[in-house]
């Protein structure tokens, strides 16, 4: 199924590399703008790397490095000189690019966002990290939903960012939307090593849905990221893992949407996406689709509360050097201050 990393490309196969960059450190423009050509000489090897390849894949942080600045000088924008390079470089290799921005928010602390590139230039899939991994990020959470866009031989295709991963809801939605393949772009560092694996398996298990995964590598002489780049199937097995910690690798696997078509129609047995919302239908009529989850009408009526909600010692980022906020949720800094 893999055919050789992508080397044997199937008729309807789909290449996916993900680079595992070196983490840099970007305390300025000029050396925002350095890391920018990095990123765009790595779509670059890429392409030379592996020219059967249709979608490159750069993990969270590998324009700014995770250092958690918020200087706006250093943000990016979507009509900004960074994501016209990125751009500009998927039109010279023809491939499509998946990148990571730490984009200017006037209204508050920057947001964490991605986007996807086409093989044209264009942008396809624009979304915003849904959940800071907190209490050590200050970007502003996401409120543009999960976006789920068309990409190479018409796969459905979906992008999270790192701790949204940790939650089976992010990519259960993602799947309910329709994506066949969800990328996850991170930074983690060695501490998350083990839960990255098996929530990255079980995220593509749970949902019959390949997801294909990759860290920052390397040190920038304060942290240490962990590459781990994996790409696993929708039965859950792991169809390729970068396991040396080399920076800058580009791991790469063919994967087949065709079949996780197939799987969602014609699985009976541990079809989860499907048997969620017809439970027991062996039993009753279409299965029951009731929603019996007591969290999940909570949190629709906006009262999500947890049974030792007032013993949760961090709430806030306090304890990373951050004050203490007063804005609430979709209020902008005037808004506040008013």
């Amino acid at each position: 199924m893999n055919g050789l990393g992508g080397l044997n490309k199937s008729p309807n196969g789909i290449v996916i590399g993900l680079v595992q960059v070196q983490l840099p450190v970007v305390r300025t423009k000029a050396e925002l703008t350095a890391q920018t050509q990095k990123v765009v000489g790595l779509v670059s090897k890429a392409r030379a790397n592996m020219p059967t390849m249709d979608l490159v894949v750069l993990p969270e942080y590998s324009l700014h490095g995770l250092s958690m600045d918020t200087n706006p000088t250093i943000m990016c924008t979507l009509d900004g000189p960074e994501v016209a390079a990125l751009k500009q470089a998927c039109i010279d290799n023809k491939i499509w690019g998946c990148f990571s921005i730490m984009e200017l928010n006037p209204g508050g602390y920057p947001y964490n966002s991605g986007i996807v590139i086409d093989d044209q230039g264009k942008l396809q899939l624009y979304y915003r990290k849904m959940h800071p991994w907190v209490p050590v990020e200050p970007w502003e959470p996401g409120d543009v939903g999960i976006p789920v866009f068309t990409g190479p031989k018409g796969a459905r295709i979906a992008l999270i960012i790192c701790h949204d991963g940790m939650f089976p809801e992010m990519a259960r939605e993602c799947a309910y939307k329709g994506a066949e393949i969800m990328l996850r772009t991170a930074g983690y560092t060695a501490p998350i090593r083990e839960s990255w694996r098996f929530t990255n398996q079980s995220n593509a298990f749970c949902n019959l849905m390949v997801t294909a995964s990759v860290c920052m590598c390397g040190s920038d002489g304060q942290f240490d990221s962990m590459g781990e780049a994996m790409v696993c199937n929708f039965d859950g097995s792991i169809i390729a893992h970068g396991t040396t910690g080399r920076v800058d690798e580009i791991v790469t696997a063919e994967v087949r949407p065709d079949l996780v078509r197939e799987a969602r129609r014609h699985w009976g047995v541990e079809n989860n996406i499907y048997q969620f919302g017809h439970r027991g239908y062996t039993a009753v009529a279409g299965g029951a689709q009731d929603c019996p989850y007591t969290y999940m009408t909570d949190l629709a009526a906006g009262r999500y509360k947890l049974p030792w909600e007032d013993e949760v010692v961090v709430t806030d980022g306090t304890s990373c050097g951050f004050p203490r906020p007063t804005r609430r949720f979709g209020e902008i800094l005037k808004d506040a201050a008013e």
